[in-house]
């Protein structure tokens, strides 16, 4: 068990996907993306397996939660700054997690 201020520290927000492309230098397939977090954060990239559900058109303009207090981590040439979150299916394949209505980018999930 952790306490709420233990959960308070991971400071998840919502962004919306802005740019999606291949990554065809990852380990396991994956995409590039670039979320916008609004005027406060900004823009972030990361890196993101989520091949199997989407492609990189689809993704524009869609909305999604990340952590953004991380520290920044080289997943090859490419520097992620924010964990873009997913739950699996049931074969284990990430689905991502976002708000079910239109949300102010930024907004800190509690």
């Amino acid at each position: 068990m952790i306490g709420y201020d233990d959960f308070a520290k991971v400071d998840i927000r919502v962004g919306r996907i802005v740019r999606a492309e291949p990554f065809p230098e990852a380990r396991k397939p994956a995409y590039r993306l670039w979320l916008d977090f609004g005027p406060e954060i900004g823009e972030k990239r990361s890196s993101a397996q989520i091949t199997r559900h989407y492609v990189p058109e689809e993704l524009v303009g869609r909305q999604v939660l990340a952590v953004v207090n991380f520290p920044p981590r080289q997943i090859g040439p490419v520097m992620s700054e924010v964990l873009v979150l997913g739950l699996p299916d049931d074969e284990g394949a990430v689905v991502l997690i976002g708000p079910g209505h239109e949300v102010p980018l930024g907004g800190r999930m509690f």
